[in-house]
């Protein structure tokens, strides 16, 4: 339990007048990374597992592992502790499920990519284009009314680049979601 989740219940405590706070019913962002067959209806078995338990996917991302024959799949849910562990134990009980890993539990590197499309005129491209090298994006197509920018990074610096663009009016936004790897090496 974190510093920041004690404050939390403590301050939960207070305001609720309550007299304990069960930290564990706190829901947050969870990801997993899950190995699996790599081969056809593993996403529909694995999406549909959390649609018969109502637990929703925040995020999916799916692409060949560095073994053959296999996938890494991400997978980020919003769920409460017990809630996660009921996710993994069910993932664990399918047959194309090779091995579930929650990288909350240790130290990870995540990345998302997002693509936005912005409005922009001769006035105001190049404060589009100062913010977007500011964040280590880049302006990959001009059009003559708006500019499509691509970003990589993590959730929280996708979510200020976006807030930084809207005053230029977004008209579209496409993300791949979340992929995330352990840190460290595999010995």
């Amino acid at each position: 339990m974190t510093l920041h989740s004690i404050y939390l219940g403590q301050i939960a405590i207070i305001f609720f007048d309550l007299k304990e706070f069960d930290m564990t019913s706190l829901k947050k962002q969870h990801t997993l990374s899950v190995l699996v067959q790599n081969e056809s209806g593993v996403l529909t078995r694995i999406a549909g597992m959390f649609s018969r338990r109502g637990f929703n996917i925040e995020s999916l991302s799916v692409g060949a592992s560095e073994k053959p024959n296999l996938s890494r799949m991400t997978i980020v849910a919003l769920a409460d502790q017990d809630e996660i562990e009921q996710i993994k134990k069910q993932l664990d009980k399918l047959i194309d499920v090779i091995s579930v890993e929650n990288l909350d539990d240790i130290p990870f590197v995540d990345r998302e990519l997002i693509l936005i499309q912005v409005k922009a005129d001769a006035i105001n491209r190049l404060e589009i284009s100062q913010i977007v090298e500011l964040f280590r994006g880049r302006v990959v197509d001009v059009a003559s009314n708006n500019l499509i920018i691509e970003v990589t990074g993590d959730q929280g610096k996708l979510k200020a680049i976006v807030e930084l663009l809207k005053k230029f009016g977004i008209q579209a936004i496409c993300r791949t979601g979340q992929i995330a790897l352990p840190r460290g090496s595999k010995d």
